[in-house]
């Protein structure tokens, strides 16, 4: 995977977590995939993919609003995070990304901003060794509108001390793109390796 970088230095770098610098959401999919069947539906993987760094409990609502579901949110979004943990050990990193980070550390703040729980989002960096790079990590619990509101990004900025303007986003998903543009911050779309 070649990654063109911009010319100018940045003061600040954050990082979306899955399919950015993990390549985990073929495990969020089959996680999502198996609590969807246990509760008698079925979750298009294309549709999977197309709701890419929305938060757990927004998928699960989306979800009972496009098949007329009444599902609990609570209840599906913490049996989704019991599979996933379950798969954790599974998680690989997206090496051309975390060579950035890496190359980045100790050079300009690092974050990570993700639309997952801070439990997930640690044990997926964790898990491929990388949570020591980032200053702040930034999750679901932090924010109240997740990607594509600017929310997510411009905390992560204010707790950075940053202005968000002098940030480069990483992101993989349509929604985290879109939240970096309104968030004022310059990017860098990551090509899944499902797509």
């Amino acid at each position: 995977m070649l990654i063109e970088l911009p010319k100018r230095r940045f003061s600040g770098y954050i990082f979306d977590c899955d399919g950015t610098l993990a390549d985990t959401m073929p495990l969020h999919y089959r996680a999502w995939a198996r609590v969807v069947e246990e509760a008698g539906g079925h979750f298009p993987e294309e549709l999977f993919y197309s709701w890419g760094g929305r938060p757990s409990s927004t998928i699960v609502e989306d979800l009972n609003g496009k098949f007329g579901a009444n599902w609990d949110v609570e209840a599906m979004v913490a049996r989704k995070e019991a599979c996933y943990d379950e798969l954790i050990h599974e998680v690989r990193p997206l090496q051309a990304v975390v060579e950035i980070a890496q190359g980045f550390y100790g050079k300009a703040p690092l974050a990570v901003a993700s639309g997952g729980y801070r439990k997930q989002v640690e044990l997926t960096l964790d898990a491929i060794g990388i949570r020591h790079l980032f200053k702040v990590i930034v999750c679901a619990e932090d924010y109240r509108q997740g990607k594509p509101s600017p929310e997510p990004f411009l905390e992560t900025a204010r707790l950075l001390g940053i202005s968000p303007h002098e940030c480069l986003v990483f992101e993989d998903s349509p929604a985290g793109i879109e939240a970096a543009q309104w968030a004022g911050m310059q990017w860098i779309l990551i090509p899944s390796p499902q797509r």
